[in-house]
């Protein structure tokens, strides 16, 4: 099975996750994808294949002779898509030779380069879009695919030495809890790569630290027509809190290192309401002022309305794992490396966001090697190729050394791209 074949094979799988659920994985549908990987895993010819209570699918690919006293190399991906668009009969258009222009996704809905002038960088490549009614689930199917076509590619190749390699398969990162039941343990890596959203070429060892804020707003609702001197309208105060606020650190103005504040629920009444925000900085000492900048302006509408309108609940999600990656440098440096071999331009840039690999390091991995995020982009594959870039970027360094003597012996090399990280209907593969 080829890479596309394998990549619409995978979103034909319903795997949307949920916010609302309690249980783990949030919905069961992501179980039914797990499963046949699981059972694909078997197939090819891993070992320690094995699916969890909790849904983690992990196996094995063997080192080759010689090379069993490698460094343990892990791969993982997650298998759930964004509940923010349906995931459900996905319905992906091939556009064999894409010419540079507007892709038309439906009769009301079209991608124009005007508003996505990346597209440019695609032009003459094959591309998978949705009708726009869907997600395409490129984030992170292709990751997925990846991973399991560079597998099946080192199963055909006997001749292309290797450490072990270990697979890992998650779902639920969508929402935020893809790595809350992992078992670094069981997993067994002495390092590993995240395979997930992004440019190609991207390489992602930085990320933010992140926080939530919760602020729920008691109000005094009193009939609007005697109202002077008695009411408090609890919508008014969450609208004064959202002002005070710089709105300068909004998402919408804010790029590269620079933090925000974003406000991603505002709802109530005139006696109650509720306003959710998550904070994000990569510097920690920004993202530490930001949180007291929070509990501040909390505190000056307390002292406004009265102490018992206001309660914030703040909490930290993630760190930037930056500072965990970098005493390894052969993490980054064998990943350059791989793309550089595989004909790709390395973009080293900070993640806007997170990574299940940030999330490993802060709750799971204290005091072990950490794990780096791969990307998995909106990337074409090219037909003139024999493997895909984004595959041959996981494959072994074809100047693996024998173990007599050398270091670090038939190391695998690994760093990938897979979808872009979009919740819309203009998701576009690397295909």
């Amino acid at each position: 099975m080829d890479l596309k074949e394998r990549f619409l094979k995978y979103v034909s799988y319903d795997t949307q996750s949920s916010e609302e659920s309690t249980t783990f994985p949030s919905t069961d549908k992501q179980k039914v994808l797990l499963e046949a990987l699981r059972d694909e895993m078997t197939a090819l010819g891993m070992t320690e294949v094995a699916m969890d209570r909790y849904g983690y699918v992990m196996g094995s690919i063997p080192a080759t002779p010689g090379c069993e006293n490698a460094p343990v190399i892990g791969f993982i991906a997650h298998v759930d898509t964004s509940p923010d668009m349906s995931g459900k009969d996905v319905k992906p258009r091939v556009i064999d030779e894409y010419d540079g222009g507007d892709i038309v996704l439906n009769g009301q809905l079209t991608m124009r380069v005007a508003d996505f002038p990346e597209l440019a960088f695609f032009k003459g490549h094959t591309l998978i879009h949705t009708d726009g009614t869907t997600l395409l689930g490129a984030d992170d199917k292709a990751g997925v695919a990846e991973i399991m076509t560079a597998a099946e590619y080192l199963f055909t190749h006997p001749e292309v030495r290797h450490g072990k390699i270990r697979i890992g398969f998650t779902p639920d990162e969508e929402v935020g809890r893809g790595v809350d039941f992992f078992d670094v343990k069981a997993f067994g890596a002495d390092f590993a790569y995240t395979v997930d959203g992004g440019m190609e070429g991207e390489l992602e060892y930085e990320n933010f630290n992140a926080a939530s804020a919760k602020i729920e707003i008691q109000g005094r609702n009193v009939h609007p027509g005697y109202a002077k001197a008695k009411m408090l309208n609890a919508i008014d105060i969450a609208c004064e809190l959202q002002q005070l606020l710089p709105a300068s650190e909004r998402p919408q103005y804010t790029e590269g290192y620079e933090g925000f504040y974003h406000c991603v629920g505002m709802n109530g009444t005139v006696e109650h309401a509720s306003v959710s925000y998550i904070i994000r900085d990569h510097d920690a000492e920004k993202f530490e002022q930001k949180k007291v900048f929070m509990w501040a302006c909390v505190d000056l509408l307390k002292k406004k309305y009265g102490d018992n309108v206001l309660h914030l609940t703040l909490k930290d999600q993630y760190f930037n794992m930056c500072k965990m990656v970098e005493p390894h440098p052969q993490l980054i440096d064998k990943a350059l490396q791989a793309m550089e071999e595989a004909g790709v331009k390395p973009l080293v840039r900070p993640i806007r966001g997170g990574t299940d690999g940030a999330r490993l390091l802060s709750l799971r991995m204290r005091g072990r090697p950490p794990l780096v995020h791969g990307t998995a982009v909106p990337e074409p594959l090219h037909g003139r190729h024999e493997l895909p870039r984004q595959v041959r970027i996981l494959l072994p360094d074809d100047h693996a050394q024998g173990p007599a003597g050398d270091p670090e012996p038939c190391p695998p090399v690994g760093r990938i791209k897979a979808g872009q990280r979009t919740t819309g209907p203009w998701t576009i593969s690397d295909f």
